[in-house]
């Protein structure tokens, strides 16, 4: 006697076909799910723009338009699996749904981009096992997961990439025999100068990389070792991939005199090459391969009968009660607004400061940091009696949102591609201002080019960050105080404060900056108060 085909692949029983109330009770459940998504989707409509709007600008982000998609999909292939699975509701997700619309009130009152979207994208997921149950959102476990990489998050990462880059640049460039001197993200050999910029990071690389691998690992494996392992290959290998690209672009110009791997022919090459290394990868990978289970083979405990009518009832009153947690974020958001204070901001520069620092016509350096779109701001160098001399800049927030905030990637004491600044090191110390200890962000800036003769003129700057009276050095600190204060209706008054003098060979420029602090950061304080009690 010959045994099914279904039990001669996989040796186990065939799944039991969906009974008549499985399919009433998915005919009523999937519509309520669907309008759900779409009035979730409406309520945090700026939000899900947002998303669409940075992967059509970035190229870094371009690959999240097919993973909405490839959900889909992945939905659609256990289609079989889930026919045989009744739908039931869980209360009990509407807390994790809560959590989720109050992290996204937070990101949205401190306009943190990343931390709205994943809230968004938490609030798709879980909308599955609320109205379906865990059974199904466990069969569409991966599928759910996946879709968080529509989010575009990672370019937080893209600082110490680059670092990363030039670090094994340099190095491999020396282990050939050519002498390099670096400076920061900028090295030059005989032939010529190079830099390392945003498009050198590979974070586009990365990103993309662990997108693809991720979801081939889903597919081609089924123990979650493989998994596991080919998902940490494709983070390592783009990685170790665009190091040795910029070492191979590098050398391309060296050896032809500049004539190649420049300009646009950078680039891409650097995609030729990494998508042969990623292919590789694949094909390796695919010696590994074990098959997927035929679908439907694994039996369906059946779970216990409930009349058809009373889950819809629950389900449709969990569902109304899932929309209300989703809307209750923008009740808040819209009475936090309307107490917003419409008030411009006062704020002059100060001719004089605490102990004898004075305004002085004659400027330290004609450097401007760059912050977007400030409410105010304060400008000018100060001298003391002493001799010492210090640049002031102070850049005011107030009413914030996503096109002017304090906190922002956008928001830098130099840009990348600045004619006339690069930043060449970074850092942080702590010092006592006022009998409290103080920490600050350091970085020491150097003028023009490595190969210009200005470049001899570097600047010690120190930056903090004054948060409605509490002073921090840390963004994510920064953040977390902007969301609390405009939460508890005290307004969202912000500032940056940056001081700045020239950089001699001891420590005397620290002395410079470390005296002006102490002299003045109570007075450059009291401007600011005075600043927000006129909202």
């Amino acid at each position: 006697m010959t045994e099914p085909a279904s039990q001669a692949v996989t040796g186990v029983a065939p799944q039991a076909p969906a009974t008549p109330e499985q399919a009433l009770a998915w005919r009523r459940a999937l519509p309520r799910v669907f309008i759900a998504l779409v009035v979730i989707l409406l309520l945090y409509r700026e939000t899900a723009l947002a998303m669409v709007t940075i992967w059509y600008r970035s190229e870094t982000f371009t690959h999240a338009f097919v993973v909405p998609p490839i959900v889909g999909w992945l939905i659609w292939r256990k289609r079989a699996q889930l026919a045989a699975l009744t739908p039931h509701s869980a209360p009990w997700v509407l807390w994790p749904m809560a959590g989720a619309a109050f992290v996204w009130l937070l990101g949205d009152l401190a306009a943190v981009n990343a931390l709205t979207q994943l809230a968004l994208v938490t609030l798709l997921v879980l909308t599955v096992p609320a109205l379906l149950g865990l059974a199904v959102a466990r069969r569409l476990l991966f599928a759910l997961l996946f879709l968080y990489f529509a989010v575009p998050l990672g370019e937080f990462m893209m600082p110490q990439m680059m670092e990363w880059t030039a670090d094994f640049t340099v190095l491999a460039l020396r282990l050939s025999g050519i002498p390099v001197f670096r400076e920061g993200l900028q090295f030059v050999i005989p032939s010529g100068n190079w830099s390392v910029v945003e498009a050198c990071s590979g974070i586009r690389y990365l990103i993309a990389s662990v997108t693809v691998g991720t979801l081939y690992a889903y597919l081609n494996y089924q123990s979650l070792r493989r998994r596991i392992t080919f998902v940490l290959v494709s983070i390592l290998v783009p990685l170790v991939a665009n190091w040795l690209r910029a070492y191979i672009i590098v050398m391309l110009g060296h050896l032809s005199g500049n004539k190649i791997a420049a300009g646009a022919d950078h680039l891409i090459y650097g995609w030729v090459f990494f998508g042969v290394v990623i292919m590789l990868m694949f094909m390796i990978g695919a010696r590994w391969s074990e098959f997927e289970p035929q679908p439907g083979s694994a039996p369906v405990a059946p779970a216990p009968a409930q009349p058809v009518a009373r889950v819809a009832d629950r389900s449709l009153l969990l569902a109304i009660a899932m929309l209300a947690v989703a809307a209750a974020p923008h009740g808040a958001l819209w009475m936090l607004d309307h107490a917003r204070s419409v008030q411009a901001v006062a704020l002059a520069t100060p001719a004089t400061l605490g102990r004898d620092w004075r305004l002085s016509a004659t400027s330290v350096a004609d450097f401007e940091p760059a912050f977007n779109n400030p409410s105010a701001t304060i400008r000018g160098s100060y001298r003391n009696d002493k001799g010492q001399a210090a640049g002031l800049y102070v850049a005011y927030y107030r009413n914030q949102d996503y096109q002017r905030k304090l906190i922002s990637s956008d928001n830098v004491l130099v840009r990348s591609k600045d004619p006339s600044w690069s930043q060449v090191a970074s850092g942080s110390r702590e010092l006592t201002v006022d009998a409290r200890l103080l920490a600050v962000r350091t970085s020491e800036l150097r003028g023009a080019s490595l190969s210009s003769a200005a470049s001899g003129e570097r600047l010690l700057a120190w930056q903090i960050y004054w948060i409605n009276g509490t002073i921090t050095a840390s963004d994510y600190v920064a953040k977390a105080y902007s969301a609390w204060f405009r939460l508890t209706g005290r307004g969202d008054d912000s500032a940056v404060i940056i001081v700045y003098t020239p950089k001699d060979g001891g420590e005397g420029s620290e002395a410079v900056l470390q005296s002006f602090l102490s002299d003045n950061l109570a007075a450059i304080d009291a401007v600011l108060k005075q600043a927000r009690q006129g909202r």
